[in-house]
């Protein structure tokens, strides 16, 4: 028996979802996948973890390669989905809904110890986006909900509507790259005291009013990105995952990590480079020293980038960047 065997933990993982709660049709296009596949070189009698599973894309790549999948998602449509999409695959996947963060968690309930290799996807799906009533596009009017989880109490239009001019401008700020969001939190802390902002468009109408556009790019972009991040924690979830999935990884398991905007990027580039350097020095120092700290070697010393042809059939995948490493 295989040490990842399933048995007996139905208690973790869901009940496959009725038809009725299952979606159909194109739920999201794996970003990649040729590319990851290739890096991570599932084969038949590994176990990989797919920290990010969507719409099951790149986990049915790496159960076709023969490899047996732990896919966790936090997004209960995303569980429907991969039931759904991956039903022929019978035990060989076990699908959670968790976020990544929570991934030793969920790996000690089902008495795993190591995975054989991992990836993690980080951001929003083509569905999420795509989906008027989950509130993450500008330009498909619902409510301003923003939450990937939606289990998760506090949404977009609570932030909006609630916080302080200071608080909301760090978040703009921060997570939004805005740097008009002084301007911006003091105007709309000014609306919502005449009426409150509950729908995107209501969102998009008041940034409109106080940031005229003046190009192809909406001024709410940088807004909706923010309250995106700050409503999933986006970025700690990222940290906390990295640190969490790599103790996780058997020696020579390798972990592919893909992002899609600078901030992400800069946090995954940050923490491979520290893993993976093997000689650090300080000015203090008398000479080098090994890196207490190193536990990959960097497979991927410039990220990966889709190609033109994958960017013409999915323009979503523009900005996405790949980064992958090895467990030494």
């Amino acid at each position: 028996m295989k040490s990842w065997d399933f048995e007996d933990q139905a208690l973790l993982i869901l009940e496959k979802p009725t038809d009725s709660e299952s979606s159909s049709g194109s739920y999201h296009i794996p970003v990649m996948a040729d590319e990851v596949v290739a890096l991570l070189r599932p084969a038949p009698g590994m176990l990989f973890l797919d920290g990010t599973a969507g719409g099951g894309g790149h986990t049915e790549k790496l159960l076709q390669h023969g490899a047996d999948v732990i896919a966790l998602d936090q997004d209960s449509d995303a569980i429907a989905q991969c039931h759904d999409r991956l039903a022929t695959y019978g035990r060989r996947v076990q699908i959670v809904q968790s976020n990544f963060r929570h991934a030793d968690t969920v790996l000690a309930g089902l008495g795993i110890d190591k995975v054989g290799g991992a990836l993690i996807d980080v951001g929003v799906s083509s569905h999420q986006l795509d989906t008027a009533g989950r509130g993450f596009a500008m330009m498909k009017d619902g409510p301003l909900d923003m939450r990937m989880d939606r289990e998760s109490p506090r949404t977009a239009a609570d932030i909006v509507n609630t916080e302080s001019v200071g608080e909301l401008a760090r978040i703009f700020r921060e997570y939004g790259e805005e740097p008009r969001a002084m301007h911006i939190a003091a105007r709309l802390v000014a609306a919502r005291e005449k009426r409150q902002i509950l729908t995107t468009f209501d969102l998009t109408a008041a940034i409109a009013s106080i940031i005229p556009r003046t190009g192809p790019r909406h001024p709410a972009t940088r807004i909706f990105q923010a309250l995106r991040i700050a409503v999933n924690d986006e970025l700690g979830v990222i940290r906390e995952g990295l640190e969490v999935i790599s103790q996780r990884l058997a020696h020579g398991a390798r972990f592919a990590v893909i992002t899609f905007h600078s901030l992400e990027d800069r946090i995954v580039k940050n923490y491979f480079r520290d893993k993976s350097t093997e000689w650090i020095d300080r000015p203090e120092w008398p000479e080098p020293r090994r890196n207490p700290e190193r536990i990959f070697r960097l497979l991927t010393p410039r990220p990966i980038d889709p190609s033109k042809e994958e960017v013409e059939a999915n323009p979503r995948s523009r900005s996405a960047k790949l980064r992958v490493v090895e467990r030494i």
